[in-house]
């Protein structure tokens, strides 16, 4: 048998062993087994497909920086919607707004929806452009329904509330960005909001507390 068919033969069979282990850690839930699997398969049978899948695997475990070293970081028009995500939330949760906001908008630009409109609002908060971030607290705010949640990791126990709540909260972030000194109470106002829709929404709470406390503070005389 010539030396090449041979090859083909163990390449053939190689790829058949990894598909069946993939899918038996895929039932067991075993995600280093899942990653394991797939990145023999991408050596054996190269895909952008499977490249995307891996790096999904790799940023749903919270591995970031796996993620981003499977795919890339730069945009591409060619990307798929699941390269996409990964692209935005593995820069966001590395703390790399800068670079995530243009994956995000490609996301809202293929699909419109209230929860990119709130990434892109927040990331834009941190960066300070608080043209965009009002634009996409508009859209969201106009767009939200009752029933879609959101959740938040600030505190020792993760919580969720309704997204609603969520974009009452960064407009009160937002209208104290664009005075800080005039426009404390009206941020007050959009936090209290949030916590009518929400009670248990800490973020908001300690927001408006910290607020207050800032206003009572350079309320005081000075000595």
């Amino acid at each position: 048998m010539p030396v090449f068919c041979l090859q083909a033969q163990t390449k053939s069979d190689l790829t058949k062993h990894y598909e069946a282990y993939y899918a038996q850690m895929k039932k067991q839930g075993d995600i280093q087994g899942i990653i394991d699997a797939m990145t023999h398969l991408n050596v054996l049978q190269p895909s952008p497909a499977r490249l995307d899948t891996l790096a999904y695997v790799y940023m749903s475990d919270g591995r970031y920086l796996q993620a981003l070293n499977t795919i890339g970081i730069d945009p591409n028009p060619s990307d798929s919607d699941i390269a996409l995500e990964v692209k935005a939330v593995s820069l966001k949760s590395l703390g790399e707004p800068e670079r995530a906001i243009p994956h995000f908008n490609e996301m809202f630009k293929r699909k419109p929806n209230t929860q990119i409109a709130y990434e892109l609002a927040d990331l834009n908060l941190q960066l300070g452009k608080l043209e965009e971030a009002k634009k996409h607290i508009n859209y969201g705010m106009a767009n939200v329904n009752d029933t879609t949640m959101k959740a938040y990791y600030e505190s020792n126990q993760p919580y969720q509330v309704p997204l609603k709540a969520g974009f009452y909260y960064l407009k009160g972030i937002l209208v104290f960005n664009e005075n800080k000194t005039e426009n404390i109470d009206t941020a007050v106002g959009f936090f209290d909001q949030a916590m009518q829709i929400a009670p248990n929404f800490n973020l908001a709470k300690i927001s408006k507390e910290a607020l207050l406390s800032q206003k009572n503070n350079g309320a005081q005389p000075k000595n």
